[in-house]
């Protein structure tokens, strides 16, 4: 038609090109959009469900503590004859005497049938009936149905408010039984929750620092567990948190899921892990606006990218492509090189595992040291003992977890120095001698040695593990012979860092 311009070629593919940019921007967005959501939530599911484990493993040591204990002579003789002063005296002996080991007790008791304590962690609660058949008969005759159901095994009541100590407190029974499985009497114990809120609270996670506990019990509806400890033991005003009550209500499998609600105009995302063993429904919670963070973060990014590339198509489109195509593969082939640069140096240089440098780091350090004519330097050395019945014992996984422990509290004590990794189960670190004095790097070696060897919290429960440490300090001529000297002072080490200098002219 007369007035009509056509487009040209340019301009079309020009259009064509502006579109597909477009569209190819709004997918690519939406795409890692929604990838990044789910990662957000599969990572807070993977820690709700670790956590869970925790709270799981916390309780069933405490239920292992108790069987332990009603499996005890002293237990048994006094239930069979609770007139016997002897046996008495015997049992409540016993009972103090084992409570010792048992972190965050809040009572340990031994009770006949009709719940009158004979043996206590507390002797002036002995005599007391808890659930007398005047007053308190249906409560006796629950707890005492509740006992002959589990058997052999462990009632466990959960988390409850202790009307002893108003505390939270972790509640089981035993029965105990006589030669013909008649019930003579039972066990009882109570742990504070303390520990385990503090262990929880501990491990940080990263990327959602804000976040919070809470845990239900699904069989009533109640908090069992709340940041805020006014909600404990009352029912949680959450419909989702209800609905999720009556859903796994004697559910015999584990579970875990995730939903979202509002509160005071802010919008949540709980994440909850079911644990069946106790009815219990584990839940982390964080803003929207937290968990979604990156995403939020990546939209924006895309959406700015997108325009860039629009701009750059609208104004570069056609020139010089010949030239841009070298610049590409030229940038490629920089950041390829740039790439496997670090990963040679890394493969060198640094311990994988713990990121720590390695024993060749280590030899061109002390080459290079005494190149310069650095000054005196102390030389530690950590060795954990034992490490192969370590992974015997306890798996490979967790002999990694404690490499990477032992070099954590290394930083924590060794602060202005080097860390390196010299064998599979040694650790050298240099400590420049201008800078810290003898007693200084003793403390440090000391310290570090004391909570090394205290007893750590690892993913398969509390375990304490041994080491060797000996400390010396060269003044001139470094090399790697320091590392042989250091060896010889572990091999006669006696239970204390011992400290030795060389080049003492």
């Amino acid at each position: 038609m007369k007035g009509t311009k056509r487009i040209s070629t340019l301009n079309l593919i020009l259009i064509i090109q502006l579109v597909i940019m477009i569209v190819l921007s709004v997918v690519i967005t939406a795409t890692i959009t929604r990838t990044t959501k789910k990662n957000a939530i599969e990572h807070m599911q993977t820690i709700t469900d670790e956590r869970a484990h925790i709270i799981l493993n916390y309780v069933e040591n405490a239920e292992k503590t108790l069987t332990y204990y009603s499996k005890a002579e002293q237990v048994t003789n006094i239930l069979s004859d609770p007139g016997n002063p002897e046996y008495v005296a015997k049992a409540q002996a016993f009972t103090e005497d084992y409570s010792k080991n048992i972190d965050n007790i809040e009572g340990l008791w031994i009770g006949t049938w009709e719940t009158k304590c004979i043996a206590h962690t507390n002797p002036n609660t002995v005599g007391m009936v808890t659930r007398p058949k005047d007053t308190k008969a249906k409560e006796l005759k629950e707890l005492q149905d509740a006992m002959l159901e589990a058997g052999d095994g462990v009632y466990n009541i959960g988390m409850i408010i202790s009307p002893a100590t108003g505390k939270q407190i972790v509640s089981m029974y035993k029965a105990v039984y006589d030669e013909n499985g008649s019930p003579i009497g039972f066990v009882g114990l109570g742990i504070y929750t303390d520990q385990l809120v503090n262990t929880l609270n501990s491990l940080s996670i990263k990327g959602i620092e804000n976040s919070s506990y809470s845990m239900v019990n699904v069989n009533n509806g109640n908090y069992v567990f709340n940041d805020d400890a006014e909600l404990i033991d009352k029912k949680a005003d959450n419909s989702d948190i209800q609905e999720l009550c009556k859903k796994y209500a004697g559910t015999k499998s584990a579970e875990d899921g995730d939903f979202e609600y509002k509160k005071s105009g802010e919008k949540y995302v709980s994440i909850y892990s079911y644990i069946p063993e106790y009815g219990w429904l584990l839940m982390l919670d964080d803003t929207r606006k937290e968990v979604y963070s990156l995403t939020y973060a990546l939209r924006i990014y895309m959406i700015i990218f997108a325009i860039v590339i629009i701009g750059l198509v609208l104004v570069f489109a056609f020139i010089n492509k010949k030239q841009e195509k070298v610049n590409q593969k030229l940038a490629s082939t920089i950041i390829k090189n740039n790439k496997t640069k670090e990963s040679l140096y890394t493969a060198m240089f640094k311990d994988v595992l713990t990121d720590v440098s390695n024993r060749i780091s280590f030899s061109m350090d002390v080459d290079e040291m005494k190149t310069k004519g650095v000054k005196a330097q102390y030389f530690t050395m950590f060795n954990i003992a034992e490490f192969s019945k370590v992974n015997s014992q306890l798996g490979n996984d967790n002999g990694d977890w404690l490499l990477v422990r032992t070099v954590e509290i290394l930083k924590q004590n060794f602060k202005n120095s080097k860390i390196y990794r010299t064998g599979s189960d040694e650790f050298v670190i240099i400590t420049d001698a201008a800078k810290v004095s003898k007693d200084d790097i003793m403390k440090s070696a000391n310290d570090a040695y004391s909570t090394l060897t205290s007893k750590q919290t690892t993913p398969v429960g509390k375990h304490t593990f041994k080491y060797k440490a000996a400390v010396v300090k060269k003044n001139k001529d470094f090399n790697t012979s320091v590392v042989t000297v250091l060896k010889e002072m572990l091999n006669n080490f006696t239970g204390y860092v011992n400290y030795e200098e060389l080049d003492k002219n």
